[in-house]
């Protein structure tokens, strides 16, 4: 069936990337060695291009974020419970409970 579209595991994309990068085959070589679309090939190159960066960018700084926001998370629902406990202590003392 010519129409459904094969999806290739992360492994052999960066086999063929890394494939690609040595320039030791054209585009067409590899396209035909992997079994893989030349514009495949391009495109895979341009996601590891812009993939980079992130790799070896700070992590610290997405943490602290994520810490942040636990923390402010953390501070909302403190208050909250403590909403919930004063009501609870106000109307037990009307109620004489």
């Amino acid at each position: 069936m010519p129409g459904l579209r094969s999806k290739h595991t992360p492994a052999f994309k960066a086999r063929v990337v890394l494939e690609a990068q040595r320039e030791d085959k054209t585009s067409s070589e590899l396209a035909q060695e992997f079994q893989v679309h030349p514009s495949q090939i391009r495109r895979w190159k341009v996601q590891v291009k812009q993939g980079l960066a992130e790799l070896f960018g700070d992590h610290r700084e997405k943490r602290n974020r994520d810490q942040e926001k636990l923390i402010q998370e953390l501070y909302r629902q403190i208050g909250q419970l403590k909403e919930e406990l004063d009501w609870l202590k106000k109307n037990c003392q009307k109620n004489n409970i």
